[in-house]
């Protein structure tokens, strides 16, 4: 077929041309279209609940906002894990969904959720709203509203902010795209009533007279209208506050005296500002106002910032005179810098291809042929980018190699090249005809077109496993692997149709006799080149020798290279993380913060302007504290710099020059990493270590050691402990007994306290379309000490007014400062960047460090994430994506070439190419990526398109006739040496741009090109000589002479490095249970099943068919007449709401059942994976005793030869071995089972070994029994009583009666009734409606009352699930209490009374103070105290999994 093809577009050249010039013109409007981003999103899927409380402390926010949140959404299905943090006046949880969730699905599932927490958090408090529908790439516009020069005096913070909120934030959230504009900085303004408290003692009234005043007089009214005349006056109240004099002028009440008391006779009325949370800086010139826009997820970057540009500058022509709106973060930047480094290297690329075809080919039109179809590639993968969405980007086209796209013409051009200038028919021929061109263009083309298909075949295949990649390498990496997909497609269908088309046209058809300089440099090459591997032939156990030691030489290299994630991306600019000490207020920080601005500003000429954002802004999606701020610090071009030459060393010389700024720390990174690493794991550093706990200062005391482990760690900086205690507040401890004499109670002291200091809004005051709070509060010099609160005048029933220290005591203590918490468990995090070493290699010395210095108590571990995390998720995917790869490719080889044998030996290309990738890693100084991983997976698609040359050409000289294999390995290199020389220079030298750049972005390229580059070199080199040795080797007895050097290198070459290199068989519990939600079978057949109901929700409206009746006949008279008719039934509209009530309880109910085998999975892997745990801690236990025992055997034969003891001890000694053996034996059987089991719950295709911390779980989370109503069993028998009274309504609804409509069109030829004649051709038409009324509708009345009873089935069923789910509760509750009492029992005595007994009888034994079989005796006891232990640890871990999934706590 693809001859045929080959020649309809040498025959048709005009109509391959126009298709040519069609994919040109469509190609280049989507180019216009294509979206344009820096980098691919890698945000996970993300719901953000924000609650504002600003008058509570971190832990009641826990308690009363946090805690019920977490609980309502733990049972959504696809949750991948809660985080939530709590601190004063914020409660933020970030529920993370995995990647198959709809975003506005899971939306609405909280929304939903939200509205019942609401009933569960007390009055007052806050109320939880839904964050903005944004992600990490989503903040494309960030900017400061500030006055110009010489208008400082005009606009001050308060008035800034009023511009901002009032002309610019409202205009903003109207351009398309945008999801939220997060005001920041400034100072909200409010018009604030500050009362005198020595005034209102005076007057005899209290702080709540004067809310309740003002809040009665603050409203307007309507009275509807009168009628007056022909037209009507409506009438209206004019009763809204609107100045301060309206506020000055309301009345309170009378004085005894009888004049009226007003507000301005006790209070103050001024223009204040609202809390402060944050603020904005910009440089070192004091406070502005400012924003954040927000792009809404899945928008095209581009165009909305484009709009929202465009949009700054309408509003700027409307802002008052003096102030103006100057953008300081505009991703615009970014994408630039990434795109300009994409278009270089890819520029520079092309350029190095077209060079080496040139210089390969020896001709220009050759090589300029074969380079259009670059442009061409490309053009055709901007129209699949745009179809499939996938953005252009730094890793969609900067990945793009264009040695690979034009592989394929590279191999027909140069086939063609060569028949024409070494065929010996054309050896008195001086030029060809147009129809001997077209045929010797077909002859050639076809001739190497499987070669040329089955190359790019094995290209597109070996990038399919990069789309198994799943979390922020998939993510990242996918875009890659779809646009290379894309444009080899293109390239497919270039080579069969627009190469040979245009090979027949611009070819030269003169046969040139004499060689060019292409051709005499190619004749010195091919001669060196045969030289040597004559001499090779003859050596080739020594050649393979070399090439195994080579092989492992590398993988011990790969070995010490230590690991990264992804290398991070030079944005342009720092965001610097600035913070100071814990508890220091608003103003603290922005003196702190403006120093170091100053520094930064007046020191480093490379600093354009410097942006400091101090603490939560209106929409506290990132919420820092008041002592944290971000420093953005916006620098000018790389090319302007003098201070430094690299962002690591520029980051360096500012943090020195910070130090000089007191109590400050500063950490630098780039702005959109920050922010990526803060919504992936909760923390902006690359490392994040997390310790897990209840206890806030024991937590806090752990943070502390390990921060001081990590600072001793080379190559970790910017170290931050989270502070979680050390807040000083305020408290106000009540007495209760002080508190009842004077007839008060604490909701009113607390209103009192709440009203004086942070103020309660009583209405608003309207200026014009602008709106601000109306505040009451103590004036200002009344509420700044501790003096201030203690003398707080309350008033009581009786009239009087008692100062608050008589109620409580009031004094200055620390309190939590914040807490976090994940997967509904409090945690403490220490993090840390990563500079001049590693990741993995970092975080292995910290962890070897941690434990043996860190010792935790019971109830509390550690774990690492971040980067670290990221890093061994994707190793385990790459473990699988890998051998895939390799597995695909043999299977192509395979069909290719109809032989196992000439498979495996393409094959041997792939260890080969292995070498070169590792080493030139190594000798560059990089560690292994996921980048340099992904490269691999390139590399080796690439690596084999040599060998399938070489075979081929091979097998061809073959069957013509050839039978001295010497002869034909050498006769086939000299013909086959050019195109393989040239694909491996294409290929490879079309990423040494990548390679070597040095523009923003050129990070995450460099280790993936240089792998390429190195491989292929390296792989070409060697398969020119090893290749040829073992062809000859296979093809002289039919099969390889499996000598033990031969084995080795098989052994070595094919498997050593998919198992070495890559090998990954550890998993986290976490990650286990998201596997096996991800993976196994029961519970993908459960979400089909509820894809099933969801489908057939909409079903309900089933009519029945529509009936057509025609007649023709005498049916009114003697004259034959004709009838038409149309009929329909339909049933009652009650039984369709009915039917589709029914399907949509039906789909519930299946979506319940997904979340209920989801926890019953859970609970199955935690179950296995402790278990497997667990045994494998007796095996090690049991090792230890067969190594003492076998020890022991060996003394006693030397013993018993001697004659120093009898023939009982060794008999003893050798019965006891073999006694451990069995249970060894039986032992891992066990843990063979249990693996078989887990793999099976994961639906793995290979065992994967548990890996936790500890053997033993962290205690149970004991909540409210009342909780159980949230199980998902409960909630399922529920719904099945939901479902069943659906039901019975719908076969009730059934007995309502059916209505039909007919509608008869006739003739009636004859006299009518009126005497008048009426022909066939007048047509009389008749309506219909019937009513069925179901007469006979016992069966129906039978139905209906089975269901009844079914329904009541459905409610004792639904009660008697309550009961066993209680009674399992309490009862695995006592189980555990028992267990955990007698598992601490062993940690506390019987462990350390064991390990003295089995010290103190070694030491005896030693000496002779007691014999073998006492020691016997004592041994076997202390190993029965271990193996009990584990044993009781068993029953513990069961039982907190029993409780964990009885209360949903996973």
């Amino acid at each position: 077929m693809l001859t045929k093809i080959i020649e309809f577009s040498i025959r048709n050249k005009l109509i391959i041309g126009l298709f040519v010039i069609a994919l040109i013109g469509y190609g280049s409007y989507q180019a216009t279209m294509l979206p344009i981003d820096a980098v691919p999103d890698i945000t996970n899927n993300q719901v953000q609940v924000i609650t504002v409380a600003p008058s509570f402390g971190a832990t009641d926010i826990e308690r009363l906002v946090t805690f019920p949140i977490e609980q309502a959404n733990s049972n959504i299905s696809g949750i991948v894990e809660i985080r939530s943090f709590s601190r004063f006046g914020l409660s933020l949880v970030t529920i993370v969904f995995d990647d198959d969730t709809d975003i506005y699905w899971a939306r609405q599932q909280v929304a939903e959720r939200l509205q019942k927490v609401q009933t569960e958090i007390p009055p007052g408090i806050g109320t939880p709203e839904l964050g903005p529908i944004s992600t990490g790439l989503g903040e494309i516009y960030q900017y400061v509203v500030r006055p110009k020069e010489g208008f400082q005096d005009q606009y001050d913070a308060t008035e800034l902010r009023t511009i901002q909120d009032w002309i610019v934030r409202r205009q903003l959230l109207g351009v398309e795209g945008v999801a939220e504009v997060s005001s920041f900085g400034g100072k909200l303004k409010q018009y604030e009533i500050s009362v005198h408290p020595s005034k209102l003692q005076s007057y005899n009234i209290t702080i709540n007279d004067v809310f309740t005043a003002v809040e009665k007089n603050n409203q307007n009214t309507g009275g509807a209208y009168i009628e007056k005349g022909p037209s009507v006056l409506f009438i209206r109240s004019e009763g809204l506050i609107g100045s301060k004099e309206d506020i000055e002028n309301i009345f309170i009440k009378t004085t005894s005296s009888g004049t009226p008391l007003f507000i301005r006779d006790v209070a103050g009325i001024n223009i204040g500002f609202a809390t402060r949370y944050g603020a904005m800086c910009y440089n070192d010139q004091g406070e502005v106002a400012g924003a954040v826009v927000m792009m809404l997820k899945g928008a095209n970057s581009s165009k909305v910032i484009k709009n929202v540009k465009e949009r700054i500058a309408q509003i700027q022509k409307t802002l008052p005179e003096g102030v103006v709106i100057e953008p300081f973060l505009d991703r615009t930047k970014m994408v630039n810098n990434a795109i300009g480094t994409v278009e270089k290297n890819l520029m520079e690329g092309a350029l190095i291809v077209v060079f080496i075809l040139v210089i390969f080919l020896g001709s220009l039109r050759a090589g300029l042929l074969v380079a259009s179809v670059i442009p061409l590639a490309m053009l055709f993968a901007i129209i699949l980018m745009n179809t499939f969405g996938v953005s252009g980007n730094l890793m969609s086209l900067g990945a793009l190699d264009f040695g690979l796209i034009v592989d394929g013409a590279v191999i027909i051009v140069e086939a063609v090249m060569h028949q024409l200038t070494h065929s010996k028919k054309f050896s008195h021929i001086d030029r060809l005809s147009k129809n001997d061109m077209d045929q010797e263009v077909t002859f050639s083309a076809s001739k190497m077109m499987n070669s040329a298909v089955f190359g790019q075949i094995i290209i597109l295949i070996v990038y399919l496993p990069i789309f198994t990649l799943e979390g922020i390498e998939g993510k990242m990496f996918k875009p890659m692997a779809q646009t290379v997909a894309f444009a080899l497609l293109g390239a497919f269908v270039l080579s069969l149709t627009y190469i040979p088309m245009m090979s027949a046209l611009v070819l030269s058809r003169k046969i040139k006799h004499k060689p060019n300089l292409s051709d005499r440099i190619m004749f010195q090459i091919e001669r060196a080149y045969q030289h040597a591997l004559s001499s090779v032939l003859n050596f080739p156990k020594t050649i393979l020798a070399v090439v195994i030691a080579m092989f492992a030489a590398a993988i011990f290299t790969l070995s010490i290279l230590g690991g990264e994630f992804i290398p991070a991306l030079e944005e342009g600019d720092f965001a610097v993380d600035t913070r100071v000490l814990t508890g220091s207020n608003l103003t603290a920080t922005i003196e702190s913060t403006q120093k170091a601005a100053h520094i930064l500003k007046t020191q480093f000429p490379e600093v354009e302007m410097v942006v400091t954002k101090i603490g939560s802004g209106e929409v506290p999606t990132d919420p820092m504290p008041m002592e944290a701020s971000d420093m953005m610090v916006i620098l000018k071009n790389k090319d302007e710099w003098t201070s430094a030459k690299t962002f690591d060393e520029l980051a360096e010389k500012m943090s020195l020059a910070l130090e000089d700024v007191p109590g400050i720390t500063a950490g630098f990174q780039y702005p959109v990493q920050m922010r990526f690493n803060e919504l992936m794991t909760g923390a902006r550093q690359d490392v994040v270590c997390k310790i897990f706990g209840e206890d806030l200062d024991t937590l806090a005391h752990y943070a502390a050691q390990l921060g001081a482990i990590v600072n001793s760690v080379e190559g970790s900086e910017n170290i931050f402990v989270e502070p979680v205690t050390g807040m000083p507040q305020i408290i106000i401890d009540y007495n209760r007994a002080a508190i009842a004499q004077y007839n008060l109670n604490i909701e009113d002291i607390n209103r009192a306290v709440n009203t004086a200091f942070a103020g309660q809004s009583s209405g608003w005051v309207f200026e014009g379309e602008k709106r601000f709070d109306l505040v009451v509060r103590l004036q200002t010099d009344q509420r700044k000490s501790l003096e201030d609160v203690q003398n707080l005048l309350i008033p009581t029933p009786l009239g009087t007014q008692v100062p608050l220290y008589q109620l409580a005591n009031v004094d200055i203590q620390n309190g939590p400062n914040q807490v976090q918490r994940e997967d509904a468990k409090r945690r403490i995090v220490v993090g840390f960047n990563v500079s001049g070493r590693d990741v993995q290699s970092i975080v292995n010395e910290l962890q070897e460090k941690v434990n043996t210095q860190i010792t935790l108590p019971v109830g509390y571990y550690m774990t690492y994430g971040g980067a670290f995390e990221n890093l061994i998720a994707a190793k385990q995917r790459l473990g699988i994506a890998v051998p895939v790869s390799l597995v695909m490719i043999f299977i192509l080889l395979f069909f290719a070439f109809n032989s196992i044998r000439h498979g495996l030996l393409i094959y041997t290309a792939i260890p080969l190419s292995a070498i070169g990738g590792i080493f030139f890693l190594a000798i560059r100084g990089m560690p292994f990526s996921i980048s340099a991983g992904v490269g691999f997976i390139a590399l080796f698609g690439v690596a084999v398109l040599n060998g399938i040359v070489l075979i081929a050409e091979f097998n061809r000289l073959k069957k013509e006739g050839l039978t001295d294999l010497h002869r034909i390995v050498l006769m086939g290199t000299k013909v086959r040496l050019r195109p393989v020389m040239m694909t491996a220079f294409v290929a490879s030298l079309g990423f040494l741009p990548m390679a070597l750049s040095q523009g923003a972005g050129a990070e995450v390229q460099r280790p993936l090109a240089t792998v390429v580059i190195g491989g292929l070199l390296i792989a070409t080199f060697l398969t020119l000589f090893v290749l040829p040795v073992l062809y000859i080797m296979f093809e002289k007895t039919g099969k390889v002479k499996m000598t033990p050097t031969v084995k080795l290198g098989m052994i070595l070459l094919l498997s050593v490095f998919a198992s070495q290199a890559f090998a990954q068989d550890t998993i986290s519990l976490k990650s286990a249970i998201a596997l096996a939600l991800q993976n196994n079978l029961t519970v993908k057949n459960e979400k089909l099943r509820s894809t099933y109901h969801e489908k057939l929700s909409n079903t309900s409206g089933v009519i029945p068919q529509t009936s057509f009746t025609a007649e023709i006949g005498q049916l009114n008279s003697a004259y034959t007449d004709t009838r038409f008719g149309i009929s329909q039934s339909i049933s009652f509209p009650t039984v369709y709401s009915k039917q589709r009530k029914v399907n949509e309880e039906e789909w519930k109910t299946a979506v319940l059942s997904v979340s209920l085998k989801e926890e019953e999975i859970k609970r199955a892997v935690t179950h296995f994976f402790y278990a497997m745990l667990l045994l494998k801690e007796k095996e090690k236990l049991l090792l230890a005793v067969d190594s003492a025992y076998t020890a022991w055997i060996e003394k006693a034969d030397r013993r018993y030869a001697l004659g120093e003891s009898n023939v009982l001890e060794k008999t003893t000694a050798t019965i006891q071995l073999g006694e451990v053996q069995r249970q060894l034996s039986s032992l891992q059987q066990e843990m063979e089972v249990v693996r078989i089991q887990l793999q099976l719950l994961l639906n793995a295709p290979l065992p994967l070994e548990p890996y936790a911390a500890s053997f033993k779980m962290e205690d149970a989370f004991l909540a409210d029994s009342s909780l159980l109503l949230r199980h998902p069993q409960i909630q399922l028998a529920m719904q099945q009583k939901t479902t069943a009274a659906a039901m019975t309504g719908l076969e009730k609804a059934k007995r309502l009666p059916e209505l039909s409509l007919s509608y008869f069109n006739t003739s009636m030829q004859g006299t009518g009734a009126d005497d008048l004649y009426y022909s066939s051709s007048k047509r009389f038409s008749a309506a219909q409606i019937g009513v069925g009324i179901p007469i006979f509708q016992h069966a129906q009345k039978v139905k209906a009352e089975a269901l009844q009873v079914n329904e009541v089935i459905a409610g004792n069923n639904l009660e008697q699930g309550k009961k066993e789910l209680s009674a399992a509760y309490r009862q695995t509750h006592l189980q555990y209490l028992n267990n955990l009492q007698i598992v601490e029992s062993y940690e506390s005595s019987t462990l350390q009374d064991a390990k003295l007994i089995r010290v103190t009888a070694d030491h005896q034994f030693e000496r002779g103070e007691i014999g073998f079989l006492e020691w016997i005796m004592l041994m076997s006891q202390v190993i029965t105290v271990r193996t009990q232990y584990l044993d009781a640890c068993a029953s513990l871990n069961d039982s907190i999994i029993a409780l964990n999934y009885l209360t949903i706590n996973q």
